[in-house]
């Protein structure tokens, strides 16, 4: 056979079995997506795994809705307005169901923006309040709607944005909640601005800024409309457009997203710790993070640094604070904004004893102090464990009796869960209260220091911002607003120093009334207009101090003391006793030490010291 023939004859083979082993394996394919095909496989399983992440299983048998969708999935379920109590009555059963599986709600505001006047007149408010759950389902509030027509507010609406044991998350949430307290008089508890979180999960891909916009597009690849037609657009109409509900409605929306792709739910489920709610978990995650206003410093120098600080505002007069475009503060060599605090690496109680020279027990104490006796040579070793220590001098006092709190063993456990792995030291009246007390009462007040785990430690601040803000009203002690700054920006004075860099800067280039006008400015500061300005004052003034000290600041905490203290003794016993019982009431612990009490030392303070004591604070 010629060389031709055989090569046609191998190439003819080869071709010849190609096409049998494509026909076997379309034959084998088609009988394997017979076999698959059923009556519910409307889409490929594996896309449907893909769209849905549950964290429930059988055995625990939780609820069956336990689904976290795609963002895109959730920006396709349409939103639905409410302008009266009906039409929230009808929509709030729902938001309760979901709400009872994920305690979370993505939350946003709009107002009319053009110069903070409505386009109706009036000073600009909150218009429209946006909220959504974790299945996309989203409601878009009418505020003035309902303000328009005498209409109260629904129960459900003013009860679901005050509870503490909801979630609400956005960007600018905090200063969306100032904006609904002064225009509608609602509470906003328990928010967690986006920002912070993005910042403290290490996100490496922020490379357009941290504002809402720009978190959809680097983290879930979505793009949100953020142009200035519809931001500025009249929410105040009595008709909002189709284009105006989705814009709104995606902000919402998109929050609830970015907050679970944050704490990486939607890749990989968890369930909660025996004992313990989705809320405590999800709280967890977001320690030292809830009710903060977001905060940021800026690392420019010279002109341009100086220029971000002069044209920065506060966050409550910024018609667009929720959408500002933020520099990552990752950038800046300063500490990370956002960073929790840890766990304690080491036990707090080494359950250490201090006796009395005839064997008295006095205390318990830490190992450090117990050894620091007896490198003093001012105590003796008694025994190694329990490790008891004799002190050689008579102590300055004794316990009343052997049924002391301080004389108690004490673990080293959450004392809500019972936890032993990890831990954090829960100040029960907080230190900025705590710290304004009368030295009297501020002796061995160990018994306020308690043990919580991490995710108790987060659920027990939660509940505490909810007493502060309770205090701040009854007692006219506003938390950060405009009384509680301690550093004014004087007016007269910054003027005058803007005169003097102006003259300093284009004095050469000014036309001559100007010029006359900032010289009279800088005279009239200075010397009442009766001396010609030198060179010498317009370098003083150019270098002014602007800021005074606020004589009439008083900080929150000192201010509630000072109400209790009115009432001397007895009543800032009222303020210890209000606190501890507000723990108890709100974590319900299980493990507290043996002998702990709400009403610790208070017979002991009104023998000691008599109900008439001087009460001097600090």
């Amino acid at each position: 056979m010629s060389k031709p023939s055989t090569f046609t004859a191998a190439l003819a083979t080869m071709l010849g079995a190609t096409l049998g082993g494509l026909f076997l394996w379309r034959s084998i394919r088609t009988q394997k997506r017979k076999a698959l095909k059923g009556p519910a496989s409307a889409e490929p399983i594996q896309a449907q795994l893909e769209a849905d992440v549950t964290l429930s299983q059988p055995a625990r048998k939780e609820p069956q809705t336990q689904k976290l969708l795609r963002a895109h999935s959730l920006l396709e379920v349409p939103p639905v307005i409410v302008s009266s109590p009906e039409e929230w009555e009808t929509l709030w059963p729902d938001f309760q169901t979901d709400l009872s599986v994920y305690p979370v709600l993505g939350l946003d505001c709009e107002w009319v923006k053009s110069m903070r006047v409505s386009v109706k007149g009036k000073a600009s408010a909150v218009s429209l309040l946006q909220l959504a759950t974790f299945s996309g389902r989203c409601v878009l509030v009418r505020l003035l709607t309902f303000r328009n027509a005498q209409l109260p507010l629904p129960e459900g609406l003013v009860g679901v944005l005050s509870d503490p044991r909801v979630l609400k998350v956005g960007v600018g949430c905090y200063e969306d909640g100032k904006r609904l307290t002064h225009d509608h008089g609602l509470t906003l508890s328990c928010t967690v601005d986006l920002r912070y979180l993005a910042l403290r999960q290490r996100q490496a891909v922020l490379n357009n800024g941290l504002s809402l916009k720009s978190l959809a597009a680097d983290l879930l690849h979505v793009t949100l409309d953020k142009s200035l037609e519809l931001r500025c657009s009249d929410w105040e109409a009595d008709v909002l457009t189709q284009e105006q509900m989705v814009y709104a409605a995606h902000d919402a929306q998109i929050s609830v997203a970015l907050f679970f792709h944050l704490l990486g739910m939607n890749k990989e489920p968890r369930l909660p710790a025996e004992g313990e709610s989705v809320f405590v978990q999800l709280a967890s995650c977001c320690q030292g993070l809830v009710d903060v206003p977001f905060r940021v410093r800026y690392n420019g120098e010279g002109e341009e640094g100086e220029r971000r600080r002069r044209s920065r505002k506060s966050t409550v007069e910024s018609p667009e604070s929720g959408d500002q475009q933020v520099p990552d503060p990752r950038r800046n060599k300063r500490k990370p904004l956002g960073v929790g605090y840890s766990a304690r690496k080491s036990p707090l109680y080494d359950n250490c004893f201090l006796h009395a020279p005839d064997g008295q027990p006095l205390c318990t104490c830490d190992k450090k102090k117990a050894k620091w006796y007896l490198e003093k040579g001012i105590g003796e070793l008694v025994s190694d464990d329990p490790f008891v220590v004799r002190l050689l001098f008579e102590p300055s006092g004794r316990p009343d009796s052997q049924k002391d709190y301080y004389l108690t063993a004490k673990e080293n456990v959450c004392v809500v869960c019972g936890k032993a792995d990890s831990y954090i030291r829960k100040n029960i009246v907080p230190h900025e209260y705590r710290r304004h007390f009368p030295a009297e009462m501020k002796d061995h007040n160990s018994h306020d220091i308690l043990l919580l785990c991490t995710s108790c430690h987060a659920a027990s601040n939660v509940h505490d911002g909810v007493l502060k803000q309770r205090l701040a009203e009854e007692h006219s002690a506003p938390q950060g607003c405009e009384e509680g700054i301690r550093l004014l920006e004087d007016a007269d004075r910054r003027r005058v120093r803007s005169a003097a860099r102006a003259l300093l800067s284009a004095s050469s280039g000014m036309p001559q009334s100007r010029k006359e006008e900032l010289l009279s400015v800088i005279q009239s500061f200075f010397c009442n207009g009766q001396q010609e300005v030198t060179q010498e004052m317009l370098q003083r003034a150019a270098a002014l101090e602007t800021r005074i000290f606020n004589e009439s600041y008083v900080p929150h905490g000192l201010k509630v003391v000072q109400v209790y203290a009115e009432r001397s003794l007895r009543g800032l016993m009222e303020l210890e006793r209000c606190w501890r019982q507000h723990f108890l009431t709100s974590m319900q612990p299980r493990h507290l030490p043996p002998l702990w009490s709400v009403n610790h030392n208070h017979d002991k303070y009104l023998r000691k010291y008599g109900e008439d004591l001087q009460i001097q604070l600090n």
